[in-house]
């Protein structure tokens, strides 16, 4: 018998089982996990069950598609997603990697005693236990990766919402915005504070925007370019730009570091900014109406 009839023979035996037995294939996966310590991140048994059942059925359209065995997880649409969701519920659960893979992986134990319990030849057994291992290697592959992927993707959200948190915009007075900026301003934190602030400038319609970098430690070139590009683009919606926080030690290295802010309103203090902002909200005086009479 030819190794492409074999393979076919041990597909339809490993489908055949699948079919037969898809809900104690589900039931031995589930025990299996449970022995990882794969509760340990807070999944119930329960979950694990609905995830067991989905990815079973999954399996079973896959192994029935007519796709190679080497492209089923890449290929077949439905069992792709069953695993990316698997992965990614993991990753957003806070399991390990190495969890995620294991889970996915200990299917081959269940897949194979479904197996052993209808097919007795022995050389039709091997070729299922090949099978069932090229094919869930690839899905252990995929769902690391995609592990991976999520938790890179969680911790890229994490991140900008820290940078909102600690890059608050404040209303100081009417139509007067505040940013307090503390610690070291980058080009991510830049991009954050841009957005932020002009998105506040349109929804109150201010007219000034104050910088406040008292909390930075240095203010190096990188950082007033920053510091410009901000200004420039508050500038550009119609705003005045006041930085404040202007320290001593600060002054001298921007002046050192030969940094041009002669463009900028520059006030030393915070409440210095704010008096000086109120007056630009103030507007011009209003001159005295004068009745000419006859």
């Amino acid at each position: 018998m030819s190794s492409s009839t074999n393979e076919e023979a041990a597909r339809k035996a490993v489908a055949g089982a699948v079919r037969g037995r898809a809900e104690a294939i589900a039931d031995r996966w589930v025990q299996l996990q449970i022995q990882q310590a794969a509760l340990d991140t807070g999944v119930s048994e329960s979950e694990l069950r609905e995830e067991a059942d989905a990815l079973v059925a999954a399996l079973l359209t896959g192994l029935d598609s007519g796709l190679p065995i080497d492209h089923i997880v890449d290929a077949h649409a439905e069992l792709n997603r069953a695993l990316t969701e698997f992965s990614l519920r993991r990753a957003r659960q806070g399991a390990s990697p190495t969890h995620t893979s294991l889970a996915v992986l200990a299917l081959k134990e269940a897949l194979l005693q479904a197996v052993q319990q209808d097919t007795q030849e022995g050389n039709e057994l091997f070729t299922a236990a090949l099978l069932i291992n090229r094919l869930l290697d690839v899905a252990g592959a995929l769902s690391f990766e995609t592990y991976v992927e999520g938790r890179e993707e969680i911790i890229r959200r994490q991140s900008r919402q820290l940078l909102e948190v600690s890059t608050p915009v404040v209303r100081l007075w009417h139509r007067v915005l505040g940013v307090p900026l503390i610690g070291t301003l980058d080009t991510g934190r830049t991009q954050v504070v841009m957005e932020n602030l002009l998105q506040a400038i349109q929804d109150q319609e201010a007219t000034v925007a104050i910088i406040d970098i008292t909390g930075v430690p240095t203010v190096d070139t990188a950082v007033a370019q920053h510091l410009m590009q901000t200004v420039n683009a508050v500038r550009l919606m119609g705003a005045d730009c006041i930085i404040s926080g202007i320290r001593p030690a600060i002054a001298q290295t921007i002046v050192q570091l030969g940094i041009d802010l002669s463009t900028i309103m520059t006030r030393a203090t915070l409440s210095d900014a704010l008096t000086e902002a109120i007056k630009l909200t103030a507007g011009p005086p209003v001159q005295p109406h004068t009745v000419t009479t006859r």
